[in-house]
């Protein structure tokens, strides 16, 4: 009852406030850019090969003089604070307000360009910021400034972005901590209540695709469990693997010539965008959502596409998530191998296919739950969680080290390259 206690609880509901606030801003600034986007190259097919990138020049120019610290999706930059345990005093170099406040402004610029980002990632690297500023407001237990913070800054994070309160847990737990702490657990929820309830009273109550009718389609859905499982493992698998070794290959030629490479990246785009028909640009929420109400995609080649332009684009070094690019990647993905299965609903295909692409990146098959509070179907959940596990499975064979694990510990090296910390194998 001490006034340092309450004093700290209001810091913290203050904090928890923001962090749905600023997913909010993010999402309605995120859907402004990618609209206006499109709306200035309807009619314009040349137009991206010159906005899109200049767009990218500048904002690797920003971030390598501006917000240094805001660049890739930002969930490894909260993972690798959580484990900056010796080098604690170097956190505020991958969390603090400006970098925050940084990140915000050139995801909706990388969209407002035409990239193939999410926000979500972001988001949560912009919550765990918030979070972690609190520790100068007011004295927190050590446990809560150490991990709880961050970790409940990265769930609500997500949970606002998302909508998927349950989700947001699961994410911290299963990816961002793996060794989760009882004395963690009352701060996490908190957070993710209070962010949640704050981005619905601005947003209000909703699915982030909808309500999609997808059922349990016995005994075919068990043809398609193991299908999409394989095909989701193989390519989610092989997408990590490229993002990671492909950007390892890439660092030192994107750090001497870090202009040319966006240059070149950025024409690279507006031909994939050309090509596809347009389908390519920004977060894939209308190809996915299109899917995902049965309707089949314009262009067969779509994930293919998809693919390859979020891959380009986080390789070129901007700020950027690969959440929902990935959820509209395992969506048409779904789509295309439901001409293989006749006797089920292309939207059940496709919701299958969301869920084993998405967990073959990740690597986090529980997470997969956050398929079932964004769509609002619980019908088919046995089946989405099996086609998670399978996908799981394939992908740690391609890619053993999970995607998140691994730019984590890329982060910890540059910033403590002397007494670098990989996450411990139990944490993996």
């Amino acid at each position: 009852m001490s006034r340092r206690v309450w004093r700290t609880w209001a810091v913290f509901l203050i904090g928890a406030i923001l962090v749905g606030i600023a997913a909010s801003l993010l999402a309605m600034g995120s859907d402004w850019a990618s609209e206006t986007f499109l709306h200035a190259i309807d009619n314009r097919p040349w137009l991206p090969f010159i906005i899109t990138p200049l767009g990218l020049m500048l904002i690797i120019w920003m971030t390598r003089n501006l917000f240094v610290g805001a660049e890739g999706s930002g969930i490894p930059q909260a993972i690798a604070a959580l484990h900056l345990k010796r080098h604690k005093h170097l956190r505020h170099k991958l969390l603090s307000l400006p970098i925050a406040f940084g990140k915000g402004i050139m995801i909706i610029m990388g969209l407002l360009c035409g990239a193939s980002i999410g926000r979500e990632g972001p988001t949560i690297h912009i919550a765990a910021s918030i979070s972690f500023a609190l520790t100068r407001f007011a004295r927190f237990p050590h446990h809560d400034i150490s991990r709880g913070l961050i970790l409940a800054g990265g769930a609500a994070g997500l949970a606002s972005a998302f909508n998927t309160p349950l989700a947001g847990v699961m994410f911290a737990i299963e990816e961002m901590a793996k060794n989760f702490e009882e004395k963690t657990t009352g701060t996490v929820f908190t957070a993710v209540i209070i962010a949640g309830i704050t981005a619905l009273a601005i947003n209000g109550n909703y699915a982030y695709f909808g309500t999609v009718f997808a059922q349990a389609e016995f005994p075919g859905i068990f043809s398609a469990v193991v299908l999409c499982g394989v095909v989701g493992g193989l390519l989610g698998g092989s997408f990590s693997a490229f993002l990671v070794y492909g950007g390892s290959y890439l660092r030192p030629w994107r750090n001497s010539h870090p202009y040319l490479l966006a240059l070149i990246v950025g024409l690279l785009l507006a031909g994939i965008g050309l090509v596809s028909g347009g389908q390519t640009w920004g977060t894939g929420y209308t190809e996915a959502k299109t899917a995902l109400i049965g309707i089949g995609l314009d262009s067969e080649g779509y994930p293919a596409y998809k693919y390859l332009a979020t891959l380009l684009s986080y390789w070129s070094g901007i700020p950027g998530g690969i959440f929902a690019p990935s959820l509209s990647i395992g969506a048409g993905m779904g789509a295309e191998l439901s001409q293989w299965l006749p006797n089920i609903s292309v939207a059940t295909v496709a919701l299958l296919g969301m869920a084993a692409y998405f967990t073959g990146v990740v690597q986090t098959p529980l997470t997969a739950i956050i398929i079932m509070e964004m769509t609002d179907n619980q019908g088919i959940l046995l089946p989405v969680m099996a086609v998670a596990l399978i996908a799981d499975g394939i992908s740690k064979i391609i890619n053993p080290q999970p995607i998140y694990r691994a730019l984590a510990e890329d982060f910890i090296r540059d910033l403590s390259p002397v007494h670098s910390e990989k996450p411990k194998d139990g944490e993996r």
